[in-house]
């Protein structure tokens, strides 16, 4: 455990880049061999805006990532934040217990919160009316959410008094489950019902693409599915009866342009309905 936070304090910056690129095309490809969903649709032309704001997510982080070095600096060096203030631990927990506060205070509560406060759920609904959900939908976040993300991933530094190598293998983690969780592929159910007790497994979160409510507003895990379980936001549905999108933003064609895309917070409020029904 230790060389491994060795490893993330210094990691080169390329190899950070392969481990988001990698990924992507691993879980890209694997979707061709085993699908999920059958239903054919245009690979290529779907991933151009969702690798649009990959890119864009990437070039408002690397300039602001200084602000996580210095402050993760400050909390290491003044013993300020939750890790700072617990008695002597093993390594290997004192890892785990990080990585499960920085995935509460900087994934799960920023996502619960984007549902919850309309300005921001409009921002969120970029991330929503993708009506192909795959690898690529892991990162296609509106800017501004992107910057939302970062504000709460810094406060989550200074709450939990975070190293810059936990840090690290937080966001290295982060991106890899979500790319996972998204990817149209299908494990066998035992296997995919079993990995949602501890991380966010794809049958899991294609519920909480579901177009309509309740299930929209259901499993906001990103990493760790035990924030859901444990603050009564769980939900479980037949992976057959699940439609993507949003139902009262339902044109695919505006849902997939850049630029309509990127006037989408601007838009006038709508809230899903309720129903499970297609």
């Amino acid at each position: 455990m230790e060389n491994l936070l060795n490893y993330f304090e210094t990691i080169p910056s390329l190899h950070r880049g392969l481990l988001i690129v990698g990924g992507l095309i691993f879980f890209w490809f694997l979707e061709g061999i085993v699908p999920l969903y059958g239903k054919p649709y245009k690979k290529w032309r779907h991933a151009v805006p969702n690798i649009f704001f990959t890119i864009t997510t990437i070039l408002i982080n690397i300039p602001l990532a200084f602000l996580f070095v210095a402050s993760s600096e400050w909390v290491m060096a003044n013993n300020f934040g939750i890790l700072n203030w617990l008695p002597e631990t093993p390594m290997w927990l004192y890892v785990i217990v990080g990585l499960f506060l920085m995935d509460l205070i900087g994934a799960y509560l920023p996502h619960l919160i984007e549902h919850k406060v309309k300005p921001l759920w409009m921002i969120h609904l970029v991330h929503h009316t993708d009506h192909n959900v795959d690898a690529t939908t892991a990162n296609r976040h509106h800017p501004f959410e992107s910057a939302i993300r970062f504000v709460f991933t810094l406060a989550g530094i200074f709450i939990v008094g975070t190293p810059i190598a936990l840090i690290l293998l937080y966001q290295a983690l982060s991106v890899s489950v979500s790319q996972f969780s998204h990817s149209n592929i299908k494990l066998p159910k035992r296997i995919d019902t079993m990995l949602s007790y501890v991380v966010v497994s794809p049958d899991m979160h294609k519920v909480h693409h579901h177009y309509r409510l309740p299930y929209t507003d259901s499993n906001y895990g990103n990493i760790f599915s035990v924030w859901d379980r444990l603050f009564g936001t769980f939900m479980t549905m037949n992976t057959d009866d699940i439609v993507y999108g949003i139902d009262v933003f339902p044109d695919e064609k505006k849902n997939g342009n850049i630029g309509e895309l990127l006037k989408q917070p601007f838009q006038k409020y709508e809230k899903p309905t309720m129903g499970a029904e297609k």
